[in-house]
């Protein structure tokens, strides 16, 4: 099983060189305390609580799953202790307000945080990712009371969150949502429905879990504008936060699973559930949003860490295993033969998985800034802040759900193919990987949802192309800077022309909807796919400007390390960004081929 290091090098790269955090935490609200020193003390500690503690529950993990009986889920050997020891560090509430008990650091290092739980172990994550959007849902929407009886226990970990959306019925189309939410003359709510799909709704880490509850009221308005939501404790909670009796919330089975296999996925049945309402009735949606939001930057991070725990594993694999000469001649001909890093075709799988991680690594850092100022707007009250971050993020988030879990896919069987039939073989750990990333393209909406909320709803109902003009215009502004740059002209001048495609395309795109509606469904994910590539090139060509720029003036790192990120750009515009010239033609094509074929013409007995 690959043994997870920390990329801490590439991590602090993007966090000082290409990004200057420093100076962003410097202007931020809650960034005062997220000095250099600080910062760089908090990477190191998780680093190793992540390569320590978590890396080698991975595989064990895998093997052997959660146990389910009498509605009761146990985790997989260590992971109870594993858990104590993450709450006990203060992890949980590491970007969370210090009046409930948290560090108040800002939510970017709660990013950085994640990628490396998640790359050293993605199951494990899910129980604390999971309680994340449980606590950042309680804190825009709800009330004082609301905040101070459960934010304090999830902010220190000892109390685990969920949210309880899909039902048997629905999964995306939450309009069909059947949980009803009948009033009690206390102010509660009974809960009574099946939820299913429930990450980490079951199990024994934590000492309560608090479910966040789609439900419908009584004389609710049929569809989405008639869901409201709720907060349903596993164990019900007593006005002075101890706790009382059981909930009427029963796990009736835990999921079989393709792969997370140690992250139980419960089956929930809500029997007349005490609960109680956040935000207005009616509103549950919106609110909603806030939690799907935070759950899909990090099911953006897993592509990251997927890509890059396989390229770790490939890396040394591919480094030690020998077979055949290179095409070129002898690289080590003290050796029976070459290692087959020295073979081109193994290099191209080698460094997609580079440039992978390493360009999302840099598309997520990026986007959480955005999220930091988001928070800023939340915590200073500043509604118009808020709203203008909320959008720029909302326009990138789409893009790094599906485009970086379609990559963190891709390279996750790119590193089972550099073992070639190792590969396949359990016991080395690239198959598990693979099961694990399979799901980052499902839940959460999946790639065409991401697709669909990109084109249909970003792109041309809320902004009429302007999300579009934007951020192209931020591409464009860079590609002028550099265009006089020898060393930068190739990617100035392809960004240049890529930008412009962008604007082209959606033009085309919003034009042809008038006519043929189902012509923006079609295209929807060729344009997600894209945006992506295009996207990763700009953060290509940004590192590469910083590259070049440390080479001639000196940088934390080494010359090799600079020279190294130069080169993998070069790969990544040679070989990877010239993919998104296919989609651009597919996605202008006319919906007919897709849409004529009768339903019962397609297979015939």
């Amino acid at each position: 099983m690959p043994a997870y290091k920390a990329p801490l090098r590439d991590m602090r790269f993007l966090l000082n060189e290409v990004f200057d955090f420093p100076a962003h935490y410097a202007a931020l609200s809650n960034g005062k305390d997220a000095d250099p020193d600080t910062v760089s003390a908090i990477l190191d500690e998780c680093a190793k609580f992540c390569e320590e503690v978590l890396s080698p529950l991975n595989l064990s993990g895998d093997e052997e799953g959660c146990h389910f009986g009498n509605g009761e889920v146990t985790t997989p050997k260590g992971f109870k202790e594993a858990y104590a020891q993450f709450a006990a560090g203060g992890w949980q509430g590491l970007s969370h307000p210090t009046e409930y008990g948290g560090q108040g650091m800002p939510m970017s290092l709660g990013v950085v945080k994640t990628e490396m739980l998640g790359s050293a172990n993605w199951s494990f994550n899910m129980y604390p990712g999971l309680s994340l959007g449980a606590m950042n849902t309680i804190m825009q929407h709800g009330d004082a009371a609301q905040k101070a009886l459960y934010m304090p226990p999830l902010v220190e970990g000892r109390w685990s969150g969920t949210m309880c959306l899909t039902e048997p019925q629905c999964g995306t189309d939450l309009g069909q949502v059947k949980t009803k939410a009948e009033p009690q003359a206390d102010g509660s709510y009974a809960i009574t429905g099946t939820k299913i799909f429930i990450s980490a709704g079951e199990h024994d880490l934590t000492e309560n879990i608090i479910h966040i509850v789609l439900a419908r009221l009584p004389d609710a308005p049929p569809g989405t504008k008639g869901i409201s939501l709720f907060i349903v404790p596993k164990i019900k909670v007593n006005a002075d936060g101890s706790l009382g009796e059981r909930n009427r919330v029963v796990c009736s089975s835990i999921e079989h699973k393709m792969g997370i296999k140690a992250s139980a996925t419960a089956v929930l049945n809500f029997e007349a559930a005490t609960g109680y309402m956040i935000a207005e009735p009616n509103k549950g949606l919106e609110a909603m949003f806030t939690f799907m939001n935070s759950a899909r930057i990090g099911t953006a991070v897993q592509g990251v860490c997927h890509a890059e725990a396989s390229f770790q594993g490939a890396l040394a694999y591919a480094k030690e295993r020998r077979s055949m000469r290179a095409l070129s001649g002898k690289k080590e001909p003290d050796k029976v033969a070459d290692a087959i890093i020295h073979h081109a075709d193994v290099r191209r799988m080698l460094l997609t998985q580079k440039a992978v991680a390493e360009g999302g690594r840099a598309m997520i850092y990026f986007a959480a800034q955005y999220a930091d100022h988001m928070v800023n707007g939340i915590l200073e009250n500043d509604d118009k802040k808020y709203k203008l971050w909320d959008d720029k993020l909302g326009f990138l988030t789409p893009i790094l759900k599906g485009f970086l879990t379609e990559m963190g896919l891709e390279a996750a069987n790119l590193g089972m193919q550099v073992f070639g039939g190792h590969g396949y073989i359990k016991e080395h750990g690239m198959e598990q990987i693979a099961r694990d990333a399979r799901i980052a393209t499902l839940y959460e909406g999946t790639t065409g949802i991401q697709a669909l909320d990109l084109l249909g709803r970003k792109v041309l109902v809320l902004t009429r192309g302007k999300a579009v003009r934007e951020f192209t215009g931020m591409i464009a502004k860079f590609a002028m800077e550099h265009m006089r740059n020898a060393k930068l002209r190739r990617y100035a001048t392809d960004l240049a022309r890529y930008a412009a495609e962008w604007n082209v395309l959606t033009m085309r795109i919003m034009l042809a909807a008038r006519k043929d509606r189902d012509s923006v469904s079609a295209a929807s994910h060729h344009f997600l796919m894209y945006s992506g590539y295009v996207t990763m090139a700009y953060f290509w060509a940004l590192q590469a400007a910083v590259a070049s720029q440390k080479l001639a003036q000196g940088g934390a790192e080494k010359p090799e390390f600079y020279k190294a990120k130069l080169a993998t750009a070069r790969f990544y515009f040679d070989h990877l960004l010239p993919r998104a010239k296919g989609h651009a033609t597919s996605m202008v094509k006319p919906s007919k081929s897709l849409m004529k074929l009768e339903v019962d013409a397609f297979a015939f007995e």
